[in-house]
């Protein structure tokens, strides 16, 4: 690649935290995935609605890692419903949402499919859509763009409830 290119781009590592400051969540962990088009991020309790003649969602967001503590009831505006194939390959119709993010001290906003990701390690997927404008990922760095406090790090650890 051109490293004019990445002149005025952000690095970021492979995982990062984030913050998803609409929906009142300061810290979220994060893995980028350059594989995947759009961000994926773990919710539950799922309920559709419409308002206003348009299609919303109403889910529950979990930030921790480990832990269903300090869980957001969350809702969105439906933008779309896509097909998306998992890594374990089964197919499953997503809504789509579209949110504000800070990533690395960056304001950007992104589409994410709402998903149950519980078995994963990571409560959320940064997708290459997302990030391909504003920022370049180093692969064999993490947080680059910066750790939350340490107490803030050990909530991803707690046991659920």
């Amino acid at each position: 690649m051109d490293p004019k290119k990445l002149e005025n781009k952000i690095p970021i590592g492979w995982r990062e935290w984030i913050s998803l400051p609409d929906w009142g969540v300061d810290y979220i962990k994060v893995k980028v995935d350059t594989g995947a088009r759009t961000s994926s991020l773990h919710v539950e309790d799922v309920e559709y609605f419409e308002r206003d003649g348009e299609s919303w969602v109403r889910f529950t967001l979990d930030p921790w890692q480990k832990s269903n503590m300090d869980q957001v009831r969350v809702e969105a505006k439906v933008i779309s419903r896509r097909d998306v194939r998992s890594s374990s390959g089964y197919l499953e119709k997503r809504p789509v949402v579209k949110t504000g993010l800070i990533v690395a001290g960056k304001a950007i906003t992104a589409e994410i499919t709402l998903t149950n990701r519980d078995k994963m390690g990571f409560r959320m997927l940064l997708g290459r859509e997302a990030i391909r404008k504003v920022f370049f990922v180093v692969a064999g760095l993490s947080y680059l763009g910066g750790k939350p406090p340490a107490e803030i790090r050990k909530l991803n650890s707690r046991k659920k409830k």
